[in-house]
């Protein structure tokens, strides 16, 4: 679908109304991936700090690795995956349960120590706008862990080479291989992330032994293993097909605790919370809180548009 607030629109990839958790994790076959791509956050994720954000979060699988955070915020364009997290993990005030899309967080600037996304850039055709938008949700020195598709993969490059696809995987360009489905070349990645004002930190290769052969063979804990100890070292090659970043925004500074909202309509006015929803002093738009919620997606009332 397309999403459109203010001036801008752009092409959603909307799970709403179907368990992703449900459909693509539990008893699907993916206990490997899922232990990889932990132990690569193990690694690149700074410790602590005092309010974290995944963009993409979905049913919250990650969540437990974020023990050393004040704050969670979960996002997520599907509300209904946001309800499966808030089922698993309660309402408090640690955890804020946030529906908006990726393009437009309602977030002020320099209110998050670290974001997070995992599974998510594969669906996002504008990339360096998304990029842009987590790096003002950062405070200076803020760190940006972000796993990404890789073009440039071992399986991509042999049947290349063999004749049996026609694209390259040494082409920079991003390649959509289903609608809002992409692979990303790390040279293209990395020259995004340094536009939008990251310094990239450190990097895992992940999922060296996705192939259903090697899962079949060996049991996931032991394979998982295996592919963290050559996660590091596979990081200068980046030939699996999963890369995750550790980068960090240029500078240094305090973080901003409030206020935490900002009006994704008008793309920087102070909220003010009324019963059950938050208006815009700018804009005068109105956003739903609903059933503990924050609910962004479309505005219950869409104001003025600003200096109209």
């Amino acid at each position: 679908m397309t999403q459109q607030i203010g001036q801008q629109s752009h092409a959603i990839c909307d799970y709403e109304g179907t368990s992703y958790r449900a459909r693509f994790w539990e008893g699907q076959g993916r206990d490997y991936e899922d232990l990889a791509e932990r132990n690569a956050l193990r690694r690149l994720l700074p410790p602590r700090g005092r309010r974290l954000l995944e963009v993409g979060a979905g049913f919250g699988r990650l969540v437990d690795l974020y023990g050393g955070y004040d704050q969670i915020i979960l996002l997520d364009y599907a509300k209904s995956g946001l309800r499966e997290a808030q089922e698993r993990l309660g309402r408090s005030s640690r955890f804020l349960y946030v529906a908006a899309d990726l393009y437009h967080l309602p977030l002020a600037p320099a209110t998050c120590d670290t974001v997070v996304t995992v599974r998510v850039l594969h669906h996002v055709a504008d990339v360096p706008a998304a990029l842009c938008g987590i790096a003002a949700t950062l405070r200076p020195g803020g760190s940006y862990v972000l796993e990404y598709a890789n073009k440039r993969n071992v399986k991509a490059i042999a049947r290349y080479l063999l004749g049996r696809q026609p694209w390259s995987p040494f082409a920079v360009e991003p390649y959509e291989f289903a609608a809002l489905n992409f692979d990303f070349h790390p040279a293209w990645m990395a020259r995004e992330l340094r536009r939008a004002g990251f310094r990239i930190e450190a990097g895992r290769a992940v999922s060296h032994f996705r192939h259903p052969l090697f899962k079949r063979l060996v049991p996931a804990p032991t394979l998982a293993a295996l592919d963290s100890v050559i996660q590091g070292v596979g990081a200068d090659w980046k030939l699996s097909p999963s890369i995750f970043v550790r980068a960090q925004v240029v500078g240094s500074g305090d973080l901003r605790i409030a206020p935490l909202f900002c009006c994704p309509a008008c793309a920087g006015g102070a909220l003010d919370e009324i019963p059950e929803a938050l208006t815009c002093r700018n804009c005068g738009a109105v956003w739903a809180i609903s059933d503990g919620i924050y609910d962004f997606k479309t505005p219950l009332h869409p104001g003025a548009r600003p200096n109209a």
